[in-house]
């Protein structure tokens, strides 16, 4: 049962048409990464229930803390997958399982480092990251279970993109959308005064239980044997040059994460010496939270991507990997487009939902419709990222990896806040995507170009 359950998932990633291979591996993981979504939208839901701003705001200082961690994980697992994926498209299965194995392991290693100095230093950290003294006491309440939630979300990650890379995503959808369902169950349990009554705390002790039911989950499925990838202590062979090697794939989705992180940081910061500065950074941490739905959903059309890309790299199938190329370069753009339409149509009453205040409403609109005025410009940037990692082009991906939120968006906003105001803020992130639309429209031909050579030469090259 379990060779033939592995024999399908491998003739999905071989021999199925590349587009229809994408859709079949997209929509779970599309469906579990929104699933995933929903802790933060739903922690930021109930605390707006609290009507309180400040507990709103203290959840917003909070997000760049989440997207360093994510981006944390993405260095390990997202390199993983790509190299497991070549490794299997080579018919290298043991290197396949060394390679998961070792991730994982490591990545138990790292959560636990995480953990312990996130909380030794939570305090200068939400600091840097914009929280004020009035906004501080419930911003460490809910970072403190953040970090503890890193012992469990780094190795499941690892867990998850493995099942990425050999198609397995019905149980991580499985995995994912359990936990999200049992944060929606026991928000409300810990936060309100007839359940535990924690507030602000309580949300993030939800959600950390939550993720690590998800954990164990993903854990049973390789545990168990059921899975075509092997994690067993016997493959686990740490080295600098492993690691190097997994890093050097990973770290252009990790960078993405990161800039997001600087560029809410930066824009918190911006907006402190600001009239209702508070309200702002409650109005923009609502704001993130929505964008990293349509993120979501552009990456989990991504998750059905790279699996297929790296599998055709990896056994040399340059027409296979190419139609996959052609196909998510239109699926990445269209998704795009769909999202910002949707969040400018419906970003007041989307605004509503999570608060009632008229001026953190109307901050929230604004900023909710210049997020997504050029929203194309993540989908194309973050496809051709992925392709750059798969390929083993990793100075091209990580340079791509910083341009939309770092390069272009940091100058802006610090610059244009202090000459014109709140007003101006609006203005950062489409003049930072335009300029990477023009950016990644200049290295499309080159990308193909290079993984035509590579194919015809080696695809397992760093």
């Amino acid at each position: 049962m379990n060779r033939n359950s592995s024999s399908e998932r491998e003739s999905l990633l071989s021999t199925v048409k590349p587009s229809n291979a994408i859709v079949s591996l997209a929509i779970p993981a599309t469906l579990a990464l929104l699933a995933k979504a929903v802790y933060n939208i739903v922690d930021t839901a109930y605390i707006g229930m609290l009507n309180d701003d400040i507990a709103l705001a203290a959840v917003g200082v909070t997000l760049p803390l989440l997207l360093i961690m994510v981006s944390i994980e993405n260095i390990f697992a997202a390199g993983a997958a790509v190299l497991a994926g070549r490794q299997l498209g080579a018919g290298d299965k043991d290197g396949a399982n060394q390679t998961v194995t070792t991730i994982v392991g490591f990545s138990i290693l790292v959560g636990i480092g995480l953990c312990v100095l996130g909380i030794i230093f939570i305090e200068p950290l939400l600091r840097a990251f914009g929280a004020s003294d009035a906004v501080l006491p419930q911003a460490k309440d809910y970072a403190f279970w953040m970090f503890i939630a890193a012992l469990f979300n780094l190795p499941a990650q690892s867990l998850n993109c493995a099942a990425r890379a050999e198609s397995s995503v019905k149980i991580s959808s499985i995995a994912v959308i359990t936990g999200a369902a049992l944060n929606v169950a026991l928000d409300p349990v810990f936060m309100f005064s007839w359940g535990f009554g924690m507030g602000v705390e309580g949300a993030s002790l939800a959600t950390t239980i939550s993720q690590c039911v998800t954990f164990v989950i993903l854990a049973w499925l390789y545990l168990s044997g059921h899975s075509m990838i092997k994690v067993h202590p016997k493959y686990f062979k740490l080295s600098g040059s492993f690691l190097w090697a997994v890093t050097a794939i990973g770290i252009p989705t990790a960078v993405i994460q990161i800039c997001l992180a600087v560029a809410t940081s930066l824009t918190n910061i911006a907006a402190k010496p600001l009239p209702d500065s508070d309200l702002i950074i409650a109005a923009y941490g609502v704001v993130q939270r929505l964008i990293l739905i349509g993120c979501y959903v552009v990456m989990g059309f991504m998750q059905g991507y790279q699996p297929v890309a790296s599998y055709a790299f990896g056994a040399k199938d340059e027409d296979h990997f190419h139609d996959a190329v052609r196909f998510a370069l239109k699926g990445a753009l269209l998704l795009t487009v769909v999202v910002a339409a949707a969040y400018i149509i419906l970003a007041q009453p989307l605004i509503m939902l999570f608060n009632r205040n008229p001026m953190v409403i109307e901050f929230g609109r604004r900023l909710l419709i210049s997020q997504v005025a050029l929203y194309p410009a993540f989908g194309l940037c973050y496809m051709m990222t992925i392709t750059f990692q798969t390929i083993g082009a990793s100075k091209m991906g990580l340079f791509l990896s910083m341009i939309r939120q770092g390069l272009f968006y940091v100058p802006f906003i610090l610059a244009l806040p202090k000459c014109f105001g709140v007003t101006e803020i609006y203005a950062a992130q489409p003049a930072a995507d335009l300029c990477t639309i023009l950016v990644c429209v200049f290295f499309v031909k080159r990308m193909k170009q290079m993984a035509s050579e590579r194919m015809g030469a080696s695809p397992n090259k760093q």
